[in-house]
C-alpha cells in the first residue's frame, strides 16, 4: 500500500500538473470506486470545477477544487497517472486498459487516470473534508510533532510501538514498510511498549521518523510491486531498505540475523540483537 512518501510524491507531481486546470468531464467505469456522492452526482458535481491545490493528509491525496474537495485513497494497488501512455480513456464506454476505472478529462486536453488492479481505492467529493479525514492523528513531518509531544503521546499508551505507529489515529501516514525501517534505525523493538519509552527514546524515534520519510520522498517512494508516481515511473527507495524484506540476512549494524515475525497482525522485519525490547 502506498504510504506517506509515495502519496507525497504523487501529490507534488499533481500539484505541478493540475493546478489551474478545469475538469471538463468525468469517466466512471467502476462505480464502487466512488465512495461519495453517488457516481452520477460525482460526475455532475465535479465537471466544471477548477483544481486550486493538491496536497496530502496521511495516505490520502487531497485536491482543493473551486467548490469542493476531492479526496483519494489509493489503498493497495491504486495509481493516479497523468496522460498515461498508450491508454485511450473515453468519456463513455470501455477503456482499452481493463484496470482503468475512473478518469478526469481536463479542458486542456489532458487526463488524470485512476488505475487499480484490485479495485480497493476510493474517491470522495465533499464540501467538508473533516468527515473523511477528521479522525487522523498528527502528521509525522509536521513541526508541531516535537520530541516532547511524541513522548507524551507514547507514554499514555500501553501498546507496542509497531501497533501504535501503524495506527492512523495515533500518527498519520506510516505503514508497514516504513515502521520497520524506522524502528531499526531507532534501535527499538517493534514490541517495545509506548508507555515504557524514556525521553531519549522518544526523541530518537521522532528524529528517525523524519529522516526515514524524507529520504524516501527524495527517492520518490518505494516500489516493491505496484506503486508508480503520477508520471508512471517506479520509485527508487526500495534500493535503500535496510530490514524490510531481508529476513535471514545479516544486520548491517551488529551482524545479527534479521528475522520476520508477525507483530500487530503484520509481517515485521527487525534485528532482535540490536533492537532492544
Amino acid at each position: 500500500m502506498p504510504e506517506l512518501p509515495e502519496v507525497e510524491t504523487i501529490a507534488r507531481d499533481l500539484q505541478h500538473a493540475l493546478t489551474g486546470q478545469q475538469v471538463a468531464d468525468v469517466t466512471v467505469l467502476w462505480p464502487r470506486i466512488v465512495a461519495s456522492p453517488s457516481p452520477e452526482g460525482f460526475r455532475a458535481r465535479l465537471a466544471g470545477q477548477t483544481v486550486r491545490s493538491v496536497g496530502r493528509r496521511a495516505k490520502f491525496l487531497v485536491l482543493g477544487l473551486s467548490s469542493d474537495c476531492l479526496i483519494v485513497h489509493l489503498r493497495m494497488t491504486g495509481q493516479l497517472l497523468i496522460d498515461p501512455d498508450r491508454v485511450r480513456i473515453p468519456v463513455a464506454g470501455a477503456c482499452e486498459d481493463p484496470h482503468v476505472h475512473l478518469a478526469l478529462h481536463l479542458r486542456s486536453g489532458r487526463a488524470l487516470c485512476y488505475r487499480d488492479v484490485r479495485k480497493f481505492g476510493r474517491f470522495w467529493l465533499v464540501a467538508d473534508p473533516s468527515g473523511v479525514l477528521g479522525s487522523l492523528g498528527p502528521e509525522p513531518l509536521d513541526d508541531a510533532l516535537t520530541p516532547a509531544r511524541l513522548h507524551a503521546m507514547l507514554r499514555k499508551r500501553r501498546r507496542r510501538l509497531k501497533d501504535l505507529l501503524l495506527d492512523q489515529t495515533f500518527l498519520a501516514g506510516l505503514g508497514n514498510i516504513y515502521v520497520d525501517e524506522v524502528l531499526w534505525e531507532a534501535r527499538l523493538s517493534p514490541r517495545f511498549l509506548g508507555s515504557a519509552m524514556e525521553e531519549k527514546d522518544s526523541a530518537r524515534l521522532q528524529g528517525t521518523i523524519r529522516v526515514v520519510l524524507q529520504r524516501a520522498i527524495a527517492a520518490r517512494g518505494t516500489t516493491l510491486r505496484d506503486y508508480r508516481d503520477a508520471r508512471g515511473a517506479p520509485g527508487a527507495n526500495q534500493d535503500h531498505l535496510i530490514v524490510y524484506g531481508r529476513a535471514g540476512e545479516a544486520c548491517p549494524r551488529c551482524g545479527g540475523v534479521i528475522v520476520r515475525e508477525v507483530v500487530a497482525g503484520r509481517g515485521t522485519y527487525f534485528c532482535p540483537t540490536c533492537q532492544r525490547e
